[in-house]
């Protein structure tokens, strides 16, 4: 009697850490979901506003204190938001998915996949006076690809859900590597080191258990000050920022918990929104399918509609078959090629590292528009798989 006590207790503990998300999480999945919806309806919104009323653009162009709205937005406010995902990262280093060696290597071996195979497919389409776009495809949107997933409702295991949220989460941080290391265009060393010795000192109080929460978002928008000033971009502050927040025990009590709580309604209500508003003011040309068919745009499109999925995939299994992660339960190889198809939703991302690779207006517009149009088919392919795969699965059970 006693062992099979205990041998029910093991199995439902093992079904409760399958199937059961932490609340954190599961507020996050469900603020980004709706989220998602905003962006599609600003986006929507901001393209024709744009094409039927040219003033609108201009709106976007006025100047605000020397620096124009869009710029403001994009180096001001989306600091908040590359905090907000360092803050999901280091929930799930310390207590989430990522805790577990075993579970986090999927989803940083996919998000790798994610990258290379998009950027290797940009540069074979492009030459060196277009080379710079590489990581333009690299970046998955975690507000659309969790937006469009959410629509296929119940059906969707947890597993499912954590495996496209840590790889986002964990390609987001790529793409901030790499704008860290190739786009920094110019290096003003000793801004540098003022904001990083800023951050340096929030990381001393952190071990010294100081937890008071203004302290460190004070001295933060300080080192946000120096780094913009660095050349290296200051959105970098948000996410290292995020690392030096007292976690502690990851509860209710935490200071990194009650930041990241707050800040996911202004983040995924205003800040995203404002940005697809401002970046999204793009003139269509009058013929769209040259456009489109520019090498800019064709790298693009092929980086997020073929070799995001390509890569995620090809990646995962190589991982699973050489038995260095395995499959979160489940979880079937379809809806892993379900999962790649939605991360070649590159939008907000992508979007923000055009405007680093490129300064001239009609390779930023190219881009851009094969942003979109790529993020469309990407979702809709990727909704239309799982839900065909998803129901079949669920047939199949009965």
């Amino acid at each position: 009697m006693l062992l099979c006590q205990r041998a029910f207790c093991t199995i439902l503990h093992t079904l409760l850490n399958i199937v059961v998300l932490t609340k954190l999480f599961s507020d996050f999945f469900k603020s980004e979901r709706a989220g998602g919806f905003v962006l599609i309806a600003c986006t929507v919104v901001s393209l024709v506003a744009t094409n039927l009323y040219p003033p609108y653009h201009d709106v976007w162009n006025a100047d605000v204190a020397g620096h124009s709205l869009t710029h403001w937005i994009n180096d001001g406010l989306m600091a908040i938001f590359f905090l907000l995902i360092g803050l999901e990262l280091e929930r799930e280093v310390y207590i989430g998915e990522l805790s577990n060696v075993r579970n986090a290597l999927l989803p940083v071996i996919a998000a790798l996949g994610g990258m290379i195979a998009p950027a290797l497919l940009y540069i074979w389409f492009n030459d060196e006076t277009n080379a710079r776009g590489f990581g333009i495809p690299m970046a998955t949107d975690i507000a659309f690809a969790i937006g469009i997933l959410s629509l296929l409702g119940s059906r969707v295991p947890a597993s499912l859900k954590v495996f496209l949220t840590a790889l986002a989460v964990i390609d987001d941080l790529g793409a901030i590597l790499v704008i860290a290391i190739f786009y920094t265009s110019t290096l003003n060393a000793v801004n540098l080191a003022i904001a990083l010795g800023i951050l340096g000192l929030l990381f001393v109080l952190n071990r010294l258990r100081v937890y008071i929460l203004w302290i460190y978002l004070v001295a933060g928008a300080v080192s946000w000050y120096f780094m913009l000033s660095s050349g290296v971009h200051a959105t970098l502050t948000g996410v290292l920022l995020a690392f030096v927040i007292p976690f502690g025990k990851g509860d209710e009590k935490s200071i990194s918990y009650r930041l990241q709580h707050f800040l996911h309604r202004p983040v995924a209500f205003i800040i995203l929104p404002l940005f697809a508003l401002a970046n999204t003011s793009v003139f269509l040309p009058g013929n769209i399918m040259e456009a489109l068919m520019s090498p800019v745009s064709i790298g693009v499109i092929a980086g997020l509609v073929i070799g995001k999925p390509l890569g995620i995939f090809s990646f995962s299994y190589l991982a699973v078959k050489s038995k260095i992660c395995a499959l979160p339960a489940g979880t079937p190889w379809t809806s892993i090629f379900g999962a790649g198809l939605l991360g070649g939703i590159g939008f907000t991302m992508s979007i923000f590292i055009t405007l680093l690779a490129f300064s001239d207006a009609i390779r930023i517009d190219q881009a851009k528009i094969a942003i979109v149009f790529a993020s469309l088919i990407a979702g809709v392919a990727g909704l239309a798989f799982l839900r065909l795969t998803l129901s079949n699965k669920i047939r199949d059970s009965h």
